[in-house]
């Protein structure tokens, strides 16, 4: 089994500099495989104090100026293909929006709405693709609480996930 820690709008510094990752969060990063942010890290120092605690893979969000980060990125983890990208577009079409641009992948992990959300698509050939929206741990807008996510991938590459919420002091 492997349980990679789903991340996105994190907005650590930039225009909130006294803003860090909440210890939830970096709990859970010390007990993941890996860990994804899905954009809008904001500073490149989230990335290495979640590099230290497990390995990190990061798209570019709209917010993320001057960070040297790939708009898509597709990555292995437990014998599955994990899309990221950060923006998925408009709520209406999102599924087949994200399997026209991800197709073959099992997960496909976004962020920018800091809205939670998971859903599964399932293709005519019976290709399953997981749609996971972390949200954000520590803004959370107009969700109902901050939230981050678990993705598991079962021996059998069963795929799942999990929201968590986080407190915010």
């Amino acid at each position: 089994m492997v349980r990679v820690l789903l991340l996105a709008d994190t907005h650590v510094g930039g225009h909130h500099p006294n803003r860090r990752l909440p210890e939830a969060v970096l709990l859970m990063a010390a007990q993941a495989d890996a860990v994804l942010h899905a954009g809008d890290v904001t500073e490149h120092r989230v990335l290495d104090q979640l590099a230290a605690l497990a390995p990190v893979h990061a798209v570019l969000g709209n917010n993320d100026v001057g960070l040297r980060l790939p708009e898509r990125r597709i990555v292995a983890l437990g014998g599955r293909m994990v899309a990221m990208v950060h923006d998925s577009g408009a709520a209406g079409g999102r599924g087949a929006r994200l399997r026209r641009w991800f197709s073959d992948a099992d997960v496909v992990v976004f962020g920018h709405s800091h809205l939670p959300w998971h859903e599964v698509d399932v293709r005519a050939d019976g290709h399953r693709q997981l749609h996971v929206n972390p949200g954000s741990p520590t803004e959370r807008r107009r969700a109902p609480h901050a939230t981050a996510a678990w993705l598991v991938v079962d021996e059998d590459g069963t795929c799942s996930a999990e929201h968590v919420v986080i407190e915010l002091s």
